[in-house]
């Protein structure tokens, strides 16, 4: 087992969002964490990246207990975060960008890593001495998932990621990510609220309320149930 959580209770400050919330990860498993606003989706990612302190329960990742292990040591260990919103210094060129999450995880091979990335995107190619800031919402989530991925995590969480994105864009950030799960066998968690990116990418669904676990199913069989996206998705 890959990730395991047991029992959590996780939130900020004095208000819990997540009551007891259990899931396991696979290696090289896709899942897909869907439910409506508030309901503790996000609160999750934080909790197993670190940005959160867990209040009750257990994240085990590999076995091992992640409770009081910082953020950077969970991401040496394998697990990259892509919050929503991006995560790139907007004054650092593309390739300035790759190069420092690169040196982070002290690799070695990094410039190796950076022409991989370049294959897959080559966008990032195209715009290697660009500054961050002067790519467009799409162009910074695609620099965005190509830091994480530097990093050879075994778990990658993304929040939102085709959140305010050109629909072609989002397309490739489904295809390429379903290739690399494939490829390498990187286990994928990603929060969303798009239910064609989620069949796309072929996660597996978790839907979320009350911040519980409260259904399982593939992304057709919500996709094609209006009452199942009335109940848990609000839609």
């Amino acid at each position: 087992m890959l990730l395991e959580i047991r029992n959590l209770h996780a939130g900020y400050g004095k208000s819990p969002v997540l009551h007891g919330l259990d899931l396991k990860i696979e290696p090289g498993q896709m899942v897909s964490i869907l439910g409506r606003n508030g309901v503790g989706k996000t609160t999750l990612l934080r909790a197993i990246a670190g940005a959160i302190a867990v209040q009750e329960g257990d994240i085990l990742f590999d076995g091992a207990s992640l409770k009081g292990v910082a953020m950077h040591r969970r991401a040496h260990q394998g697990i990259a975060y892509v919050p929503q919103g991006r995560d790139i210094f907007p004054s650092l060129s593309v390739v300035d960008n790759l190069k420092a999450a690169a040196f982070g995880t002290k690799r070695s091979d990094w410039r190796e890593a950076i022409d991989e990335l370049f294959l897959s995107f080559p966008m990032l190619r195209q715009k290697a001495d660009e500054r961050g800031d002067s790519l467009s919402g799409g162009q910074q989530q695609i620099l965005a998932l190509a830091r994480a991925l530097i990093t050879r995590p075994s778990l990658l969480l993304l929040d939102e990621p085709s959140e305010g994105i050109q629909p072609s864009i989002v397309d490739q950030i489904a295809e390429t990510v379903r290739e690399i799960n494939r490829r390498e066998e990187i286990a994928v968690i990603v929060v969303e609220q798009n239910l064609e990116f989620v069949a796309r990418m072929g996660a597996h669904c978790r839907l979320v309320d009350k911040g519980r676990i409260v259904f399982e199913c593939h992304p057709e069989e919500i996709i094609n149930d209006a009452g199942l996206q009335r109940q848990y998705l609000g839609v």
